[in-house]
């Protein structure tokens, strides 16, 4: 089977996957495998089977090694999977080495992401973002998908010439097509930019919601505003942003956003096709990072997220930790501060409610904060303010000297010539 039959067939249900999990040097994840098996089921795929590999570094033509993959070969045969997912960004030389030694169609990590992103993407931007992800993605990876790369004639009769090669021409199509998505979505970002000025214009502050995927964003939103935005206990339930008003307090209101999820080893087309919006994180007054506080594993989620924070330079904003589901972790609401008052971090349980009114107040604390200091700084001109003043100059200019001119055409009498005019 073909990696595009397995792509067709696994549309219609549940393909056999066998996981692959390699840790590289130094590096650990301990929650690999556990990782890697919910999101191969959110991308519709059945473990059948795991495997742990580790490697001081990568083999260049199959990254494990000819030995290893003889074993994953046997082993995936053995619990008749209809695939193999690497949890590991792949080069096109080696996962088309891989699927030769398997016969078996080859996913990595990168593949693995964009095809969740294709299938939860709900809006038209998040659609766009996606498509141009994979497309980006996949310019990489013509070769692997054609068995005729023979140049196409060009010309006319037995004198042409040998034309273009058809990844050529793929190419090609697909630059225009990434062209077209990126004018697209400049567009969209324009949109969303006049919508957060508006914001702005109103004073209210901005609380974007971060954090590892699944720790709980979604449904601590849902609480906060009182709305139902999807949330699910899956990875990437949330590509979207969605934007609601949050009343903090009797008087006071944020605008709260929810954003979608971050994990280990997101592939870097994806950070970049999603910086519209991962926008609404960059321009945000707080971050609250939410946390799921009973994963065995959460330092180093947290550790994840301060890097793409970082990437989409988001690292500097002012952030609360949320240490959220208290209820599963065991732990009791409380709000806890560093030495110099400031809040550090709020344990709270989304799903019970407990500990959100110490959330809110401080979220009320925070937004005062971030009023009084908006209050001293002046505002600063837009484009358009900064532009005006030398625009009605110019325009004004324009305008004499169009009177100066024809005042001169009709008052200077015929048979007479214009000295203005011939001294200029």
């Amino acid at each position: 089977m073909t990696k595009f039959q397995f792509d067709s067939a696994r549309e219609a249900e549940a393909a056999r996957a066998f996981l692959v999990t390699v840790a590289v040097g130094r590096e650990r994840h301990f929650d690999a495998g556990e990782e890697l098996t919910e999101l191969v089921r959110s991308d519709n795929l059945e473990p059948v089977g795991l495997i742990q590999a580790r490697r001081d570094k990568p083999d260049p033509a199959t990254y494990l090694g000819s030995g290893k993959i003889e074993e994953i070969k046997m082993l995936a045969k053995g619990a008749r999977a209809d695939c193999i997912v690497f949890d590991a960004a792949l080069s096109a030389a080696q996962q088309r080495n891989i699927a030769n030694v398997t016969e078996l169609p080859v996913l990595d990590r990168t593949e693995l992401i964009l095809e969740i992103f294709r299938r939860r993407a709900k809006s038209k931007e998040g659609r766009l973002q996606v498509e141009l992800a994979r497309l980006e993605h996949l310019s990489t990876r013509l070769v692997r998908g054609w068995t005729h790369l023979e140049r196409q004639r060009g010309g006319l009769g037995k004198t042409g010439g040998p034309g273009e090669k058809q990844i050529e021409l793929d190419r090609r199509m697909i630059g225009a097509r990434v062209k077209m998505l990126r004018e697209q979505l400049k567009k969209l970002s324009r949109q969303r930019d006049t919508q957060r000025r508006s914001r702005l214009k109103g004073d209210t502050p901005t609380v974007s919601l971060v954090g590892y995927t699944n720790a709980g964003k979604s449904t601590l939103f849902n609480r906060l505003v009182r709305e139902k935005a999807y949330a699910a206990d899956q990875l990437f339930a949330t590509l979207d942003t969605t934007a609601r008003r949050c009343w903090v307090s009797d008087e006071q209101t944020v605008v709260l956003s929810d954003t979608v999820g971050f994990i280990r080893g997101l592939p870097h087309q994806l950070v970049e096709a999603f910086k519209s919006t991962l926008d609404e994180t960059v321009h945000a007054d707080i971050l609250l990072h939410v946390v799921d506080s009973a994963s065995t594993v959460r330092e180093e989620q947290m550790a994840s997220v301060a890097t793409v924070l970082k990437q989409i330079g988001a690292d500097d904003i002012r952030q609360i930790v949320v240490y959220n589901k208290c209820d599963v972790s065991g732990l009791e609401p409380a709000v806890q501060r560093n030495a110099d008052g400031t809040v550090r971090s709020v344990t709270i349980s989304a799903a019970t409610g407990a500990g959100l009114d110490l959330l809110r107040d401080v979220l009320a604390q925070e937004a005062q904060k971030v009023r009084e200091e908006n209050a001293s700084v002046p505002r600063e001109l837009e484009f358009w303010e900064e532009e005006r003043p030398a625009a009605k100059a110019t325009m004004r200019l324009s305008r004499n000297s169009k009177r100066c001119s024809e005042a001169g055409r009709f008052l200077v009498p015929k048979g007479f010539s214009n000295p203005l005019r011939e001294r200029w």
